[in-house]
């Protein structure tokens, strides 16, 4: 069964597909499925390819006034960030990412809109 996160993700990327049309950078927009439980094999494996754990869901791969690209931590409802997420988001910001939490689907899109928008 999906969680509130999930649904919310998929409820930006149905939007960011029917919103291709007035925004085709948001066909590079894609997830990185680093959360949710595994079996510990397949976890074990998942580290050994390069899989870390903190790294922000989604990232926008389009360069806008001074950001190399944008990364987002999904959270919803009371849900926060962890210190492994905010070490990552911290210094994805001191490498000219734009990284950032947002909470919810409607946060989310209003974000994406106003990065397309710089």
């Amino acid at each position: 069964m999906l969680g509130n996160e999930a649904k919310e993700q998929i409820m930006i990327f149905e939007w960011a597909n029917l919103a291709c049309s007035k925004y085709p950078e948001l066909e590079l927009l894609f997830a990185i499925p680093n959360g949710g439980y595994r079996k510990p094999i397949e976890a074990i494996n998942l580290k050994k390819q390069g899989v870390k754990a903190g790294v922000p869901d989604m990232f926008l791969p389009i360069p806008k006034k001074n950001f190399a690209g944008l990364w987002i931590e999904l959270k919803y409802g009371k849900n926060k960030a962890s210190e492994k997420q905010k070490w990552w988001i911290e210094r994805l910001n001191n490498q000219g990412y734009l990284a950032i939490v947002c909470y919810g689907f409607e946060e989310t899109r209003t974000a994406i809109i106003q990065y397309l928008s710089l």
